[in-house]
């Protein structure tokens, strides 16, 4: 396995080789439902994963959507300050209810009393959850009723609550950021899922548990990198691949909905934690993020909820990240490759490129091997500056319209890297980094 990881630069192209036009289909805002009421509806469906599997899950869905539930739920999207409506109908043949953790003055009425909250126990059992959303910041639902057992069917989804300042993820300037990107994680193990599609739900032993499936956003790798709102997988419609350009900031909301914990590790980069459990790491009385903390491996403990930002800078890497001439073979015509308007070093980055200066212009210090000794992706520019292209093999590449950089963002628990013991797959996405050129919508 460890020979494995180390040449996951070789695979990662071949097997994205198939995933025309990815990045086309990838936003820098996090897919949702945006409002105040909501109508949701608990069913059942199948879902699909890259090793050829197709297992029954249950999960929350909008009433208008097509497909009916998704794995996880809709993101719901709300305003601080929103009151919001929750209602809740039930396809399935159990009882289902939600609960919100970190939501205060949860009401339900309506449907039938359960164990922990008001249950929907069929079509017509309509059960209205109310809560006022008083705190900015990153949340989830999760079904109340037979938590070990619906949890692990899907019955799951992510809530998210903004600030009234846009681009902010709690009300203080030290969360602004650029893009954002929702990370839930999930695991899942088939046998549990077979049961209950045989009609075996009393026979389930929730201590005798063993997962070989772990999802990103409801999808193993390397579906995770396809678009969202895939054909294919209707009822998965949300997917994992980050992108940022230069000095842009990337906002993290990580979600474990899982039984184990997950170590999240993000390459290229560390991150800087900012919030826990939907609250600012802040002594207060206007502090900002000062109790923030930086890593590069974040251990996602099950039912916690994590924000933190990412950037990317190339700084004083000693060598200049978007090639010298001498590098790329000409001067490059899209920006005209100075720093801070000067071909020669020069402190701080430059406003447009956010170039660090001082190393403009330095070549790389090694020697570049030829053709004949690399391996080729599909995402591989046939250079290794960012923004620039190279000559490749014929039939090769071109995937990587715009010379980005990838980085794999994955887990670091190595058997969470497969889809039931085929590596690779799992928990497992990718960061692109693209030339400052280029538009993330």
């Amino acid at each position: 396995m460890k020979t494995l990881i180390a040449n996951k630069k070789t695979w990662m192209g071949a097997i994205l080789s198939v995933l025309l036009g990815v990045t086309a289909c990838v936003h820098a805002e996090i897919l949702g439902t945006t409002g105040t009421t909501f109508n949701l509806k608990a069913s059942g469906s199948y879902i699909y994963t890259p090793d050829g599997g197709s297992i029954l899950v249950w999960g929350y869905g909008l009433d208008t959507s097509p497909y009916g539930m998704q794995y996880p739920g809709p993101t719901l999207i709300v305003n601080q300050g929103d009151t919001v409506t929750i209602n809740l109908t039930n396809d399935l043949a159990v009882p289902v209810s939600m609960m919100f953790p970190g939501q205060e003055g949860v009401t339900a009425t309506g449907g039938t009393a359960g164990l922990i909250t008001q249950e929907s126990t069929g079509p017509a059992d309509i059960v209205t959850y109310t809560f006022t959303a008083n705190n900015a910041g990153t949340y989830y639902y999760q079904s109340a009723t037979n938590i070990e057992l619906q949890t692990e069917m899907g019955l799951f989804g992510a809530i998210v609550v903004r600030p009234p300042v846009a681009k902010q993820a709690y009300n203080h300037a030290d969360t602004a950021y650029d893009h954002e990107y929702l990370f839930l994680l999930s695991e899942m193990d088939p046998r549990v899922h077979d049961l209950v599609d045989f009609g075996l739900i009393d026979t389930i032993d929730n201590t005798d548990y063993w997962p070989v499936y772990w999802f990103v956003n409801g999808r193993n790798g390397p579906d995770t990198l396809a678009g969202a709102n895939i054909p294919w997988m209707p009822n998965q419609p949300l997917d994992a691949l980050a992108r940022v350009t230069p000095g842009k900031k990337a906002l993290m909301r990580v979600i474990n909905m899982s039984r184990d914990m997950h170590p999240f590790h993000t390459h290229g980069n560390n991150y800087v934690m900012i919030a826990r459990d939907g609250h600012m790491l802040s002594s207060g009385a206007g502090a900002g993020t000062d109790l923030a903390t930086e890593d590069y491996t974040l251990g996602a403990v099950p039912g916690a909820t994590y924000d933190a930002l990412w950037q990317w800078t190339g700084e004083a890497l000693g060598w200049d990240v978007f090639g010298t001439d001498a590098d790329i073979g000409t001067a490059d015509p899209m920006y005209g490759h100075t720093c801070n308007g000067s071909t020669a070093p020069t402190p701080g980055y430059d406003s447009v490129t956010h170039e660090y200066c001082p190393d403009h212009g330095k070549k790389m210090p090694v020697i570049l091997p030829g053709q004949q000794d690399l391996t080729f992706g599909g995402f591989y520019s046939g250079s290794p500056f960012l923004g620039a292209f190279g000559s490749l093999p014929p039939g090769e590449g071109g995937l990587n319209l715009n010379a980005g950089m990838f980085y794999m963002w994955h887990s670091h628990t190595e058997r969470e890297l497969t889809n039931n013991d085929i590596y690779p797959g799992g928990l497992l996405t990718l960061m692109l980094v693209e030339p400052p050129w280029v538009t993330i919508p």
